[in-house]
């Protein structure tokens, strides 16, 4: 039996609930943002506490408990308080700045590197070297965050590239010069 979806969720003041036909929309001040609940799992709301149940007499419900309340759980905590990811920008002359909704990146490429961000998420540069990537939707901020990182991944000997802010880099040691 799941722990974790027996745990209830607080709904927080200002965040609305709408379960309707197997479908999840939560609103709140950061965004909207809906999720279909499995077959053999549903909701329930009372007074501001979220349950998930799930139903015995289908196959594999209780696999899919836990990972529904842990989704719906990250669906009410973004659209309330939001989430986000820090990346830092390592190299001479790699730098980043926002223009509307893209991220303009120069990486010692030939040519800078627009992104277009998805809608709902934002993007913050701080010194041109440091970029918050926020958003409602922990999974879309994750992964804007992992194609930002991966226009230019850091390398092993210098550690230039994009890291993630709190990643450690394991550097290797370069060719020693003149050892025989």
């Amino acid at each position: 039996m799941s722990r974790v979806g027996k745990q209830p969720i607080k709904v927080p003041t200002g965040v609305k609930v709408d379960v309707k036909d197997g479908l999840v929309r939560v609103e709140g001040p950061k965004g909207k943002l809906s999720h279909k609940l499995p077959v053999g799992v549903s909701l329930k709301n009372e007074a501001g506490t979220l349950t998930i149940v799930k139903d015995p007499n289908v196959p594999n419900s209780g696999a899919l408990h836990g990972l529904t309340r842990t989704l719906i759980h990250n669906m009410v905590f973004g659209v309330s308080q939001g989430f986000s990811r820090e990346l830092e920008i390592v190299g001479v002359g790699y730098r980043a700045q926002t223009k509307g909704n893209v991220l303009n990146m120069t990486l010692g490429y030939s040519h800078p590197i627009d992104y277009k961000l998805p809608e709902g998420i934002q993007a913050k540069v701080d010194g041109n070297t440091k970029v918050t990537v926020t958003g409602a939707d922990k999974m879309l901020v994750g992964l804007v965050a992992a194609k930002i990182r991966a226009f230019k991944a850091p390398e092993p000997y210098q550690g230039k590239g994009i890291k993630y802010a709190n990643e450690v880099i394991i550097r290797k040691q370069g060719k020693a010069a003149g050892a025989k």
